[in-house]
């Protein structure tokens, strides 16, 4: 590695997000992937450390690493690093490494010139919107479930903490690829793809839906974030995401077709209907464990349109890809080697005595 390329640290740089991140950003830049190990770790040549950002002596000895290395100037931090689940239940860990991790973090950067602190945040700090309006950077805040509560603290946070550092709070959508890597998109396709009885039902309003982005199209706007890392605002919250949110219901006719080459029939039902019958799946031993979990139906149909006025005019930035362009090519993954593709998104086969769909059953 090139110690005279500005320097660039990527927290949780074995994810799916980081892993992408350094491997683009080290095209240009000396990356420095923190993250507690594991495969997959980042691909050659990054720089990858073991860091366990739930402690100071491990988030010292990082920082340590990165000094006698490559000197006191960073050139950006992107800070990935931080717990999230789809329990839906408060976890102490949402402090530990969210809120605190990021505080650790922020307090070891201290003493180094650091150009630019980026965190990733999600558009889910704000309240939805209706049908025919879009979120900006200044709609109301409001998260609604742990996930986005640790993340609006943990960017008051950054503003209280982060010294003469310029912040970017980057408010994401939901991130996919090629073969999905979304949980909710995944546990969608599985539902279609399995016949299952609620792959029928939906508690809300079938034309409500939410901003989704191709990793491709985040990674690239991280790029053009450091890159302009000299002339933006001190702080700065930036969401990102494709501006159109596609509906349910038309994520649904669209996997039926892709899926089994028909129109698939999705009715609205009643949320205390929907919670009873997420309760019984939650709740009955025998029954499998199931994605969707009680508290999830009253968010079901909140609504996500996103306003990228400021992304266009800062970064001349806007997605180049689509969710309804990207649909096939999940699809195509699947049915190309099912087996696989349930392992990668870690699905569970359909239990014995389900009927499954003709690829599984081959198999």
């Amino acid at each position: 590695m090139d110690p005279a390329r500005d320097v660039v640290i990527v927290t949780g740089s074995s994810g799916l997000i980081g892993s992408a991140t350094a491997a683009v950003l080290s095209e240009h830049f000396a990356v420095v992937g923190f993250d507690r190990g594991g495969p997959p770790h980042p691909p050659p040549p990054v720089d990858c450390v073991s860091v366990d950002i739930t402690s100071d002596d491990g988030v010292r000895q990082g920082m340590d690493h990165v000094r006698a290395r490559y000197g006191s100037r960073i050139a950006s931090v992107v800070h990935l690093a931080a717990y999230y689940d789809f329990s839906g239940a408060p976890s102490p860990q949402y402090d530990m490494v969210t809120v605190r991790g990021t505080e650790r973090l922020l307090h070891a950067l201290r003493g180094l010139t650091v150009e630019q602190f980026v965190f990733s945040s999600t558009m889910l700090v704000h309240a939805p919107c209706e049908p025919g309006q879009r979120i900006a950077e200044d709609w109301p805040i409001d998260p609604r479930w742990p996930y986005p509560e640790s993340k609006v603290k943990t960017e008051r946070l950054i503003e209280a903490e982060r010294g003469p550092i310029p912040a970017v709070l980057l408010r994401i959508a939901g991130v996919y690829d090629d073969r999905c890597h979304s949980i909710p998109l995944s546990h969608q396709i599985q539902r279609i793809y399995e016949r299952s009885v609620t792959s029928h039902v939906f508690p809300g309003h079938l034309a409500h839906g939410q901003s989704f982005l191709h990793l491709r199209d985040l990674v690239d706007g991280i790029v053009r974030l450091i890159d302009r890392r000299l002339v933006l605002p001190p702080v700065l919250p930036l969401l990102v995401g494709e501006s159109d949110a596609v509906s349910y219901d038309e994520l649904q006719h669209t996997l039926g077709r892709l899926i089994h080459r028909e129109e698939w029939d999705t009715r609205e039902i009643p949320k205390a209907l929907a919670r009873a019958g997420a309760w019984v799946q939650d709740s009955i031993p025998g029954v499998e464990d199931p994605f969707i979990k009680p508290w999830m139906i009253d968010f079901a149909d909140d609504h996500y349109a996103l306003d990228l006025t400021r992304a266009r005019t800062l970064l001349e930035w806007e997605p180049r890809r689509s969710l309804r362009d990207t649909l096939p090519k999940m699809v195509e993954a699947l049915k190309a080697d099912p087996v696989e593709w349930y392992r990668e998104h870690k699905l569970s086969a359909p239990r014995s005595g389900q009927e499954p769909s003709p690829e599984i059953k081959n198999r």
